[in-house]
């Protein structure tokens, strides 16, 4: 039967670096002692997450087999024939022109993870981009060695920071996120799967957060509700991506101008100051993307939102969701030459739009009026 050996690994290795990846490794697919803080959730303990409602609409990852045994619990649960797995991670930290002012007022924020774009200026999914070079790295092992494997990113039934974690790419941060000593948490990950048993003795990253609690001090929303426990329904990014469609009041002010996701507590990260820059061109800014006006957010109509976003991670969200973040972000501008706009919305045949205008309006005019407004 064949396995992983030394050599292989190392193959393996080179292939990803060659591949554009920065850092790779190969961890088993059971899961390790629940003896450990660090590494990833056990089967029972995000069977509690999925029971306490931490997961909000995102109904894909309470999928069940017909066992009733939840799919991302482990591995094997939804491809039972696999036995180890290649960690492929990908630091898409690239760096903002130095035109584009941060503190801009009247601009929506979006993560920075969705900022690239081709170098011919025709927008690129990081999926597509990553899944890509797996199949490098995986046409790279398949040539030496038979045996089957799955590649995913980001769409498979499987957790990929926890076995990131597993196989040593980095520790799981308080702020939920995979952190490396040398490339912070600016990092996108792939996954190999294989039929390959790993026999040696897997060793986590150490443990690099100490007494830091940046992250939870600065999460607007209090989405991390202790160190590496995270509610996912109360996430920015959760509810400007996921969230499809009211989203909750009580919110609604916390959650400033991020209109596509949000980068706060990997932003005040200490170990991100001294992440490196990526210079890869695929995935290089759009200076459009970083810091856009919400008023040139909110007059995209289908076609021109399909000729900026096809392909983009914006697509998925969609153009009303992305209306509806935007109305809420002009609300928390407290500007009130958004209020012609806003007008128009709130009287969109759109219900989701229509309440997120209505409160917009009402909160530009709450902090207009009160004492030290505008």
């Amino acid at each position: 039967m064949h396995s992983w050996t030394p050599e292989l690994e190392q193959h393996l290795q080179q292939h990803a670096r060659a591949a554009g990846f920065h850092l790779a490794d190969i961890a088993s697919v059971e899961p390790p002692p629940d003896t450990q803080p660090n590494p990833d959730p056990h089967p029972e303990r995000f069977a509690d997450w999925i029971a306490q409602g931490r997961a909000g609409e995102m109904d894909y990852l309470k999928r069940r087999d017909e066992a009733g045994t939840l799919l991302r619990s482990t591995v094997q649960a939804a491809i039972p024939w696999a036995r180890s797995v290649v960690v492929c991670a990908f630091n898409y930290n690239t760096e903002a022109p130095a035109s584009i002012d941060p503190a801009a007022p009247g601009t929506g924020w979006i993560a920075r993870y969705a900022w690239s774009g081709k170098p011919t200026g025709a927008p690129t999914d990081y999926h597509d981009e990553l899944l890509h070079r797996l199949h490098l790295v995986e046409a790279a092992l398949l040539e030496r060695i038979p045996c089957e494997t799955r590649c995913y990113v980001d769409t498979g039934p499987i957790v990929e920071r926890d076995l990131a974690a597993r196989a040593g790419i980095g520790w799981i941060g308080k702020n939920t996120c995979v952190l490396n000593q040398q490339q912070g948490s600016w990092l996108l990950l792939g996954v190999i799967l294989t039929s390959l048993p790993l026999a040696r003795l897997q060793i986590p990253a150490a443990d690099r957060c100490g007494s830091c609690t940046r992250c939870l001090d600065a999460c607007p929303t209090s989405a991390l509700i202790a160190p590496r426990q995270m509610d996912a329904s109360l996430c920015i990014s959760y509810l400007t991506i996921e969230k499809k469609r009211e989203i909750p009041e009580p919110l609604r002010a916390l959650m400033g101008r991020q209109v596509f996701g949000c980068d706060i507590c990997q932003d005040v990260c200490p170990w991100n100051r001294r992440a490196p820059i990526s210079h890869t061109p695929s995935m290089s800014p759009r200076p459009e993307l970083i810091n856009p006006t919400l008023e040139w957010l909110a007059s995209l109509d289908n076609s021109t939102f399909k000729t900026h976003f096809r392909g983009s991670p914006l697509e998925r969200t969609g153009r009303k969701r992305l209306q509806r973040n935007v109305a809420i972000a002009m609300g928390n501008s407290a500007d009130p030459k958004f209020l012609p706009r806003l007008q128009t919305w709130a009287a969109s045949d759109d219900s989701v739009l229509a309440d997120a205008a209505a409160w917009a309006i009402l909160q530009i005019s709450s902090l207009t009026n009160s004492p030290g407004g505008c």
